[in-house]
């Protein structure tokens, strides 16, 4: 469904990427790790559109997007949560989720401006999805018209995935979803994410930090190390890969790892 080949990425003399290539299969959970500063977040960056590689093609359900604008790229099924909540705090829980679905509005200027017609009835259709399928799929129809800038963290994060899924997508990619979150807020978002991919069919690519998290939920593992994959395979191949310990821990301790990997980051 995706295919990355040999992604270079550099900043003046700084490289982050380096020949990053693996494949995201449908209807599957992917999971990049990686110690801090590998590289994951420009990853994320460069599949999404906001940057270039220098080297290297990313090609999705077949069709080269390397050189393809972001807002084009929502279009055609990826849509992206951000590391750092990036809502529009004075604005209401749906109206933040509503934004998610302007790539896909057909309204013009002139028909918006009388509010008849099309942009009426893309409005009232629009609705109806978000309030009658998302808002209650992520149990905040409580919260639907309370600013944003009132909710507590681990809800803004559910709306911030809510308006993803507002795009409609078929590769649905969540950076860092339950970073910082309480133990009960993280397996709330692991029991939404699971059913993002069995209940809707949508393929999840994400990044995170929480170790018992990713190899609880994930059907495939990369692993990145100073801009580069060392490993790319199922959680079980991943714990056991040589690279993967030095990388985590300077050590060739398979049990030790086993064992902070089983550990989720978030107590």
């Amino acid at each position: 469904m995706l295919t990355l080949g040999n992604i270079t990425l550099a900043f003046g003399g700084v490289k982050a990427l380096t020949d990053v290539g693996f494949n995201v299969v449908p209807n599957t959970i992917t999971t990049v790790i990686g110690p801090n500063g590998a590289g994951k977040t420009s990853l994320f960056n460069t599949i999404s559109g906001f940057y270039k590689p220098q080297a290297g093609e990313i090609f999705f359900e077949g069709k080269n997007i390397t050189s393809t604008p972001a807002p084009e790229r929502a279009r055609l099924g990826l849509a992206r949560s951000f590391q750092n909540i990036a809502l529009f705090r004075g604005m209401t829980v749906l109206d933040n989720i509503k934004l998610g679905r302007h790539a896909h509005l057909r309204t013009n200027v002139l028909d918006s401006f009388f509010y008849i017609g099309r942009a009426r009835r893309e409005e009232l259709e629009l609705r109806r999805e978000v309030e009658e399928r998302i808002i209650d799929f992520l149990e905040i129809d409580h919260i639907r018209h309370h600013p944003v800038s009132a909710l507590p963290y681990g809800l803004q994060k559910r709306v911030e995935m809510a308006r993803a899924l507002a795009i409609r997508p078929k590769i649905l990619m969540l950076d860092e979803p339950v970073a910082g979150m309480n133990r009960e807020e993280t397996e709330d978002m692991a029991r939404f994410i699971l059913d993002v991919r069995q209940e809707w069919g949508i393929t999840v690519l994400m990044v995170e930090h929480d170790m018992g998290m990713v190899m609880d939920l994930s059907d495939h593992v990369v692993v990145l190390n100073f801009g580069q994959v060392i490993a790319d395979g199922t959680p079980e191949e991943v714990q056991q890969n040589p690279e993967v310990i030095r990388a985590y821990l300077g050590s060739g301790d398979v049990s030790d790892l086993r064992q902070r990997l089983r550990q989720p980051v978030t107590q």
